[in-house]
């Protein structure tokens, strides 16, 4: 029994292999291969193998997987691999965020053991989106076109200021995340496979911070619970969603934010109630 972990060389990945590595060998994916050499020394006492992924390339997840059941039946994945909108322009975060998400997914459909789960990282990004902005009917298209999707979602983000384009296409490839594990529930469960999304919200990350320094920083200091997220507070939820105590959760998002979404939502309602 084999966990592989995208985006496993820090933050909320890495947190998690410190958890699930306690109990099976654990696969660590990630693009920056110095990272991951780190992370692999980190975790030097666990059942650890680092390979470098990019999970935008469909080969190299191929590969990523092969090498996987090489070790073991492939039994969960976490998929933590993303970027945040200081990382990149709009193209390169939906690209990464929801083409990532869908080669991760689809390949582990093909190859995963029957029993097993996938959960994908989501955002609180997607839960703050106007429904309007969600330009959902054209998601299925990621699965059949990729370049039929990227100029869908551009057509969302090229009309915004451009100091704005990462910040929605973030917002939008998140949205993506959480309907596509919605959406495919029922497939995967014709292969006896669970799909889960969760929803994390400002986490203390090195991503994280990164888009602190960009104004996310204001949320946290506004939520229910006013405090940055730990990533092992969220490598313990994503370590449950893909064990055999979660067999009857599928097909939702599971949104873990400090009350961030549920403060902005009744702020909005007091205020326009005047």
């Amino acid at each position: 029994m084999v966990s592989v972990i995208t985006g496993g060389a820090g933050g909320m990945g890495l947190a998690t292999a410190k958890v699930i590595g306690r109990e099976q060998p654990v696969v660590l994916c990630d693009v920056r291969a110095e990272r991951l050499d780190a992370a692999a020394t980190v975790l030097k006492d666990l059942d650890v193998t680092a390979i470098t992924c990019d999970v935008t390339d469909r080969d190299a997840v191929v590969k990523l997987f092969e090498e996987a059941a090489g070790i073991g039946p492939v039994t969960s994945v976490i998929h933590a691999a993303g970027v945040s909108p200081s990382m990149g322009d709009a193209d390169y975060v939906m690209r990464t965020n929801a083409i990532g998400t869908v080669n991760v997914n689809e390949v582990f459909y093909e190859v995963a053991a029957q029993g097993a789960a996938i959960v994908n990282v989501a955002s609180m990004a997607a839960h703050l989106l106007p429904e309007e902005m969600i330009p959902a009917d054209r998601f299925p298209e990621a699965m059949q076109d990729t370049n039929a999707f990227l100029a869908a979602m551009a057509g969302v983000c090229e009309p915004m200021p451009a100091e704005l384009r990462s910040g929605i296409a973030y917002a939008v490839s998140k949205a993506f995340v959480r309907w596509y594990s919605s959406s495919q529930a029922e497939r995967f469960n014709g292969r006896g496979l669970r799909i889960v999304s969760v929803s994390p919200g400002s986490i203390d990350t090195e991503m994280g911070r990164l888009e602190a320094e960009a104004g996310a920083g204001a949320l946290v200091a506004d939520a229910a619970v006013p405090r940055w997220g730990e990533p092992e507070e969220m490598a313990d939820l994503l370590a449950f969603c893909v064990s055999d105590r979660a067999g009857y959760l599928t097909g939702t998002d599971i949104l873990n934010d400090g009350g961030v979404v549920a403060s902005v939502r009744e702020r909005a309602r007091l205020a326009s109630h005047g």
